[in-house]
């Protein structure tokens, strides 16, 4: 549980940053309401009354807990503090990314480059894929941990990396039995290790290493036996073009058709007429993606589409509760245009388990 948000406006803008994305307008307070005093940008505004442009200009803030979808734009919020240290200037010169939020030139490159970073192993050096795997474990791991100490926790993070080292190699060489061993090891090597930090805080920093476990590692570790059959490029890539599809339609349908907000607390932009589009790309595409690649009937290609498409948009709602807890944007900035690492496997995370259970049953493996 994150600690509680300060919500005092006389403190820095690194304690208001931990406020509540999804508070009320009339939560956020001006100091400027306050009896006596005057804040820093109620004494700009008084000193640069001849230039009252350049200050609305600054107000409007994009919500920074929108994932990846774009800012809410709350030019009208009151306390938005753009005049406070300086946030006013930034905020005006920033580029404005319009309802992507991103720049898009770059997001499309990163995801391009991610995208053959993915596939030239699959057919071309199936083995290799498991580096990728591993490589993608370690850095949601370290983001996860990362993010996880917003609120407090400490997770150890030795352990953590080496159990999702070794929770992908055992689901690589001896399938879902041998990832549920190496997540069970992983635990109690955990436990052990974060006894010699002493008992304060053990079960807080318990429950965060527990969730980051289950998170990263064991449910991207069901990519691995979803790989490992002789069409397993097959099945990953029929995978992923289903979590494109999801993402693709859901966002189309949004713009388009939006009006009923989906989950407005977790994630503001997101619609229910985005998700029947989402569902209805994925099912009509998978249909005949399954049927080219796997010869499956095309019922089985939309009942695929259909739930995989559902397990993605969980997936990215539960990420999106995770970041507003914590209060922050992104879990990393280490791919430009994109966040992080888990930024972009929200989706996936919850999609390869369900799709490895799925094709178990719909088109078992010989």
């Amino acid at each position: 549980m994150s600690e509680p948000y300060d919500t005092d406006p006389r403190r820095s803008g690194a304690s208001r940053a931990r406020q509540p994305y999804d508070a009320a307008p009339d939560a956020y307070t001006d100091p400027s309401d306050r009896p006596g005093e005057e804040s820093r940008g109620g004494r700009r505004r008084r000193e640069e009354a001849s230039a009252p442009a350049e200050h609305g200009a600054a107000a409007g803030h994009g919500d920074p807990g929108d994932d990846g979808t774009g800012g809410h734009d709350r030019a009208g919020t009151p306390g938005g503090d753009a005049d406070d240290g300086g946030e006013g200037e930034r905020a005006a010169a920033a580029k404005d990314y319009g309802r992507a939020g991103r720049n898009v030139p770059v997001s499309i490159l990163v995801a391009v480059g991610l995208l053959l970073v993915i596939l030239t192993p699959l057919f071309f050096f199936k083995p290799l894929f498991l580096v990728i795997l591993v490589a993608a474990a370690g850095l949601g791991i370290w983001e996860m941990t990362r993010a996880l100490r917003t609120s407090g926790a400490r997770p150890p993070l030795i352990p953590l990396l080496g159990g999702g080292v070794a929770m992908m190699c055992l689901a690589w060489f001896s399938g879902v039995d041998a990832l549920s061993i190496g997540l069970l090891i992983t635990v109690l090597a955990t436990m052990v290790w974060r006894m010699g930090d002493g008992p304060a805080g053990y079960q807080r920093d318990m429950g965060a290493a527990a969730l980051t476990m289950v998170y990263v590692p064991f449910l991207l570790g069901f990519a691995a036996p979803l790989t490992t059959p002789e069409d397993g490029q097959w099945r990953i890539l029929a995978t992923l073009a289903a979590v494109v599809l999801s993402d693709t339609g859901g966002f189309v349908a949004g713009v388009l058709f939006g009006r009923h907000p989906m989950a407005p607390t977790i994630s503001p932009k997101k619609s229910w007429e985005g998700f029947a589009g989402s569902i209805l790309a994925t099912g009509a595409g998978s249909a005949a993606i399954l049927w080219a690649l796997l010869d499956v009937a095309p019922w089985k290609g939309v009942l695929f589409g259909v739930v995989v498409s559902v397990a993605a948009v969980l997936g990215d709602l539960a990420e999106s509760l995770l970041k507003r807890d914590l209060g922050i944007k992104d879990m990393s900035n280490i791919l430009p245009g994109h966040g992080g690492i888990m930024d972009r496997l929200d989706s996936i995370v919850f999609a390869v388990p369900t799709a490895y259970l799925l094709l178990s049953v719909l088109a078992p493996s010989a």
